[in-house]
């Protein structure tokens, strides 16, 4: 039926009823309200079945399968440095092992791994495992023991107590020397750390000896702050050696107030600077007297100082080299002829290294 004859139809049924509806009683007033929903409901399916129907295109609701890599996901990112996936550290010569099999405690043992690279297990005998990863090392022992008829699908454990082939020899001016672990990323400045610090008699250079290049020491320099020089904290790898150096040392010995050693920091050390550190002369001082004895290619020589000109300041100052000593005899006592040099080198023998720095 078109769609102006059934809104005809429509206007008609509404007209009749509401001209009869006020005139008509209740219940014919009920059965017309229920004719008028029918009628109602019919035309709206009519009008409905009129329309057009629109077709909707088809759409793929999943899309393509093909897997997109996120930026920042695990697959999307290429290894680093041109390394392996296997990163784990390598058992070596001398690292103490943890041995167990799964529900079979008797084999529980603990093994070092020998000079040859092997190690000593009950049943299957020596196994080579240096060079290899704990995994590697668990799968090869858990083969033996399979094929030989021991156990029947044994699961194995493999735990590392002592990394002694993954360590770093840290030696000299430290607070502890020893052998520290190299575990992952490790740096000069943490070795140290780890050995307890500098001592007071640290001086300003270290020299790491890596052990693939022994042939190639490295010469770091120190400063008291190290977050001041950054790129002196030099990675360092299983097997180096690190030597803290003991500062040079310059005595001041004879008729002063403080005999004593003091550490050369800087490097440069002077002689007026030394008799400060020493706390001055005493009035006792014969400072016409004064010597400095070097320790040359030749053996040990004495130079004179002209300490007092130097006091007044009518004499240039003398530099002093490492392991100088700075003798001052005193004027109160009798000074024997050609007993300078051994006088002071008994006074420096017994004094202990003050660590105060220039």
């Amino acid at each position: 039926m078109p769609l102006t004859v059934q809104a005809a139809v429509l206007d008609f049924f509404l007209a009749t009823m509401m001209r009869d509806f006020a005139t008509t009683s209740l219940r014919w007033r009920l059965r017309g309200i229920a004719c008028f929903s029918f009628i109602l409901a019919t035309a709206g399916l009519m009008m409905a079945q009129d329309q057009p129907v629109k077709t909707i295109p088809s759409t793929d609701v999943f899309p393509s399968a093909t897997p997109v890599r996120a930026e920042h996901s695990p697959e999307a990112r290429e290894p680093e440095h041109g390394g392996s996936a296997d990163s784990s550290l390598r058992l070596g010569i001398g690292d103490l092992l943890e041995f167990g099999v799964y529900n079979v405690s008797e084999l529980s043992t603990k093994t070092r791994v020998g000079n040859n690279g092997d190690i000593y297990l009950p049943l299957i005998d020596y196994v080579h495992v240096a060079g290899l990863t704990t995994e590697e090392a668990q799968a090869i022992i858990e083969k033996r023991l399979s094929d030989g008829g021991f156990l029947n699908n044994p699961h194995v454990t493999l735990f590392i107590d002592e990394y002694a082939s993954q360590g770093a020899s840290v030696l000299g001016e430290v607070g502890h020397p020893g052998v520290y672990p190299v575990l992952g990323d490790r740096h000069l400045f943490d070795l140290i750390s780890a050995a307890g610090g500098l001592s007071d008699k640290a001086g300003r250079s270290i020299v790491v000896v890596h052990r693939n290049q022994p042939d190639k020491p490295v010469a770091v320099p120190l400063t008291r702050n190290v977050s001041d020089n950054p790129d002196s904290n030099i990675a360092v790898f299983p097997g180096d050696t690190v030597t803290v150096r003991r500062a040079d040392v310059v005595y001041v010995v004879g008729d002063v107030n403080k005999p004593s050693g003091f550490l050369m920091d800087t490097g440069n050390l002077t002689v007026l600077k030394a008799i400060a550190l020493a706390g001055g002369t005493n009035r006792t001082a014969k400072l016409g007297g004064a010597k400095i004895i070097r320790k040359g290619p030749t053996g040990m020589t004495e130079t004179s100082v002209q300490l007092k000109r130097i006091l007044q300041a009518k004499a240039p100052d003398m530099p002093l080299e490492a392991e100088d000593i700075l003798f001052v005899p005193s004027s109160a006592a009798k000074t024997i002829t050609g007993r300078t040099f051994e006088s002071a080198m008994q006074a420096a023998t017994a004094l202990s290294i003050v660590a105060v720095r220039p």
